[in-house]
């Protein structure tokens, strides 16, 4: 448009500037708050899923993928993000998280060791689950309890209030593990579950543990109540004092199918990843358990249990028969077991 203008009195030309619409200006700012707006939209969008229905507008929340934890290509698959049905993760969610399993035989200091395990902050270990024997019934029992545990929707004492890195279960050799051995190898190897087997290199001593356990059990001698495991030195010593009396004719044949289970085991699982430790190291060497949580790839700290040890005397005062036992096996592959394995 032309510009206005008119001539004075003294014939001075007058240019007047046209004057600036402020509906234009309006109209400029509002464009600009309009794209703002739908960027700031767009960006969000990406963070959110929105489904509609004929009366309702739904809003999902997707969360951004975790940081990938920097770690050699063989450990991909030991590194899990679960996202459990029962509750979330939130502060935790990326935070990645180890599978493992205690393989071991009945009283050989699993449920010791799992309890040094538990002290640690960010380790979650469900005792024996499978002593239920619905959960055993078969191989669909079997993996589905599995994968409720890795799911971290096993609910259970070890839950923990810190950031679960690494979580599982104790698993004895007996309760269906031996028998699905093939199907729980492939299972391992798949979902990447890591094996710690735990067994006891003395098994006169592991035999001398479970009749004695078998005794209380049926004369539950602390107050009416059987107690596996005590935490005081008195219980231990109620416990202690009873001394079995071991069936000579079938020690050899006891202990020989006792070490093939083990053998079998440690056979089956060859090819999983897995540690293989011993209780009387444990016992003798605490820094073994760093190689633990080293093999769990967790914080190394102090781990500390409160279970008593009930049997700490020599063998021979704790074998009602020692004598016949000690000749049965002088001049056999067990006779190292008569002797001291470990000191206390």
């Amino acid at each position: 448009m032309a510009e206005d203008c008119f001539f004075s009195d003294k014939d001075t030309l007058v240019i007047k500037p046209q004057k600036k619409n402020p509906l234009l200006l309006r109209m400029i700012m509002l464009a600009l708050v309009m794209i703002s707006g739908v960027y700031i939209c767009s960006v969000c969008l990406k963070q959110r899923r929105i489904s509609f229905g004929p009366n309702l507008m739904k809003v999902d929340i997707v969360e951004q993928p975790c940081p990938r934890p920097n770690i050699s290509q063989a450990e991909v698959l030991f590194v899990h993000y679960p996202q459990p049905t029962t509750y979330r993760r939130n502060e935790c969610r990326c935070t990645p998280v180890r599978y493992f399993a205690i393989l071991s035989m009945q009283r050989s200091g699993s449920g010791w060791f799992e309890t040094l395990l538990n002290s640690h902050i960010n380790v979650s270990s469900n005792g024996e689950i499978f002593s239920v024997k619905d959960r055993r019934s078969n191989i669909s029992s079997i993996t589905m309890t599995m994968d409720k545990v890795y799911n971290l929707d096993w609910f259970s004492s070890a839950a923990k209030n810190e950031c679960t890195a690494a979580v599982g279960f104790k698993w004895m050799l007996n309760q269906g593990l031996v028998k699905n051995h093939e199907e729980i190898v492939s299972y391992f190897n798949r979902r990447g579950v890591s094996a710690i087997f735990l067994f006891r290199r003395n098994l006169l001593r592991r035999l001398v543990s479970i009749l004695a356990n078998e005794h209380d059990r049926n004369l539950k001698q602390l107050n009416g109540t059987h107690k596996a495991h005590v935490h005081s030195k008195d219980e231990a010593e109620v416990l202690a004092r009873y001394k079995p009396k071991i069936d000579a004719t079938k020690l050899i044949r006891t202990l020989d199918e006792n070490d093939k289970m083990a053998t079998d085991a440690l056979e089956y699982f060859k090819n999983t990843n897995h540690i293989i430790l011993y209780y009387e190291d444990l016992v003798n060497n605490r820094n073994k358990l760093m190689d633990v949580l080293e093999f769990l790839r967790v914080p190394k700290m102090k781990l500390v249990s409160r279970h008593v040890k009930i049997h700490t005397r020599p063998l021979s005062e704790q074998v009602e028969n020692w004598d016949v036992i000690s000749k049965s096996l002088k001049g056999t592959k067990y006779e190292s077991f008569l002797n001291s394995d470990y000191q206390m």
